[in-house]
């Protein structure tokens, strides 16, 4: 099997002198909270861009010098796997056909939506947070995806949205993500603001940010040891391999901790509603729609 490509990047990481050059125009793209991950990103990590793509990433610093208060987030294709205005409800792990839960191990997943202003990040409510994953198998719901091999035409699971509250907060529940042939193991998700110009397709009004999380490896080989994960073998690709990973990912890893209903990942990210280039559509065409194609096993 050849990889998967329905996660092209698009964008960039910018160097901490550009960024800063950047921000002085008003041009940041997408910012969220340090973390010792992003702080070395801060540091100047660089990587490459497609030709053409916009600029979706910045760091941004003050004028002394100091450390980052904001850190980008690089904005990743949608994938052809992404379908609109799923279910608006929190625990995602249920197929609403069945009224069964998808099998794995639960992740109370918590996003803090922020706005960047005048170098200061703000809560932002009101606005829609996408999520959508695999299951413990690799498989996602809704499609009929004859190259790989699976049709879940008309099934919802691992899919929904969540509007933030006044503290720019959406809470999730789902499980660990799974795995498949050429990616490292991930979820993806989408933040569109304001939530009634997303909801209506008002795309003209609507400011939107696609990325994907990531996780530790280290953590992911303990989890899919354990059934349900165990049935479908090692996987095939860590983190460092990942073409999509190595866009950035560092500063994509989600933090996961053990809580009381299995495992808690929380993950702050920021948006400068100013840039008119984030948003813009990710990838279109091909056989495999938004992201490019898909290829076969």
């Amino acid at each position: 099997m050849q990889l998967d490509d329905d996660d092209l990047p698009i964008g960039r990481v910018l160097s901490r002198r550009d960024a800063v050059r950047l921000l002085a125009i008003g041009g940041a793209a997408a910012l969220a909270g340090c973390k010792p991950g992003a702080q070395r990103l801060a540091q100047g990590t660089t990587a490459a861009a497609g030709s053409g793509a916009a600029t979706n990433a910045a760091v941004t610093a003050s004028a002394s010098g100091a450390l980052p208060r904001c850190v980008a987030k690089p904005e990743l294709t949608v994938g052809p796997y992404f379908l609109d205005k799923q279910l608006d409800r929190s625990d995602i792990r249920v197929e609403p056909t069945t009224g069964l839960a998808k099998p794995g191990a639960a992740v109370a997943l918590e996003f803090t939506v922020k706005q960047i202003a005048n170098g200061q990040c703000s809560p932002l409510g009101g606005a829609m947070v996408d999520v959508w994953q695999c299951d413990a198998a690799g498989v996602y719901s809704g499609v009929n995806d004859r190259m790989v091999g699976f049709n879940t035409e008309g099934q919802k699971f691992l899919r929904g949205y969540q509007v933030t509250d006044v503290n720019g907060v959406a809470r999730f529940t789902t499980i660990y993500p799974g795995w498949y042939q050429g990616r490292a193991v991930h979820i993806h998700f989408k933040i569109r603001t304001p939530v009634q110009a997303a909801l209506a397709g008002e795309t003209d009004k609507t400011y939107e940010f696609t990325s994907q999380l990531f996780f530790d490896d280290d953590l992911t080989d303990k989890i899919h040891s354990q059934q349900p994960y165990a049935a479908k073998g090692q996987r095939d690709l860590r983190n460092a391999r990942d073409g999509i990973y190595r866009q950035g990912g560092e500063s994509l890893l989600v933090p996961v901790a053990l809580s009381r209903l299995g495992f808690s990942a929380m993950f702050d990210v920021g948006l400068d509603l100013s840039d008119t280039q984030t948003g813009r559509p990710d990838r279109s065409g091909g056989p495999g729609g938004p992201g490019g194609r898909r290829r076969p096993m």
